[in-house]
């Protein structure tokens, strides 16, 4: 369950910036038991470890949307000195062959169980072989599948923009009030509703694969400045 019974969430999301990419390192804590996982944990894991003593967590978990070294470069030292269940999809370990000790693979649908808290696998490649989004109540983890106004880039190996072009036309079904959380510190705002992106962000604008393609690949990059704003529709 991802609700208490006073209707609130049964779990909170703590967000830190970190590392020179403006990454979003996300923390989840179960209300109910203070376990926490760590999302993409990288950069200055000492901050991260600040902010778990801060809210008297326990890390239980490490979850990860994808494997690039900008979320993940401190993987192995939050598991060791934490000894947490890594968790990642099955198309991302296999791509990038990482030696993580007993992860469990992630599939699809699949739940991971934060003490009181379900935490649901969406499988959305693209960006890499095997990103995945993390669904809460009407929170939603997206990594680098999709930014305030922007998605990840298909640059490096694994990536496919026709592939990524199927998981945002996915993504951009779900309800109006989930509330997105990147991996990166791109837009205008920190956190966007999925309402705010089908009208703003133009990757979710195109219904053409060959389009999207052509944008994501050759013309967003000569356009778009930074930080990342909303594009009209129909503009």
């Amino acid at each position: 369950m991802s609700k208490t019974n006073s209707d609130q969430p049964s779990y909170e999301i703590h967000t830190l910036e970190l590392g020179p990419m403006d990454n979003f390192i996300h923390l989840i804590s179960d209300k109910a038991t203070g376990r926490a996982a760590f999302v993409d944990p990288a950069w200055e894991v000492e901050e991260m470890y600040k902010l778990v003593e801060q809210k008297g967590l326990t890390i239980t978990d490490i979850i990860l949307t994808h494997c690039h070294n900008d979320h993940s470069n401190r993987v192995e030292a939050v598991q060791k000195k934490t000894n947490a269940q890594i968790h990642l999809s099955q198309a991302e370990y296999e791509f990038w062959k990482k030696d993580y000790p007993n992860p469990n693979l992630l599939h699809e649908g699949d739940i991971i169980k934060l003490g009181n808290t379900d935490i649901e696998v969406l499988f959305t490649p693209g960006h890499t072989a095997g990103s995945i989004c993390f669904k809460m109540g009407n929170d939603l983890i997206v990594g680098d599948t999709l930014f305030v106004y922007g998605c990840g880039h298909c640059k490096l190996p694994g990536a496919d923009p026709e592939v990524l072009f199927e998981s945002l036309q996915r993504l951009k079904t779900l309800p109006d009030d989930i509330v997105i959380h990147s991996g990166h510190n791109y837009g205008i705002t920190e956190t966007s509703t999925m309402k705010e992106q089908r009208e703003g962000n133009p990757f979710l604008h195109f219904e053409n694969k060959k389009k999207f393609v052509e944008y994501r690949e050759v013309i967003h990059d000569q356009i778009r400045t930074y930080p990342m704003e909303a594009i009209p529709r129909d503009s």
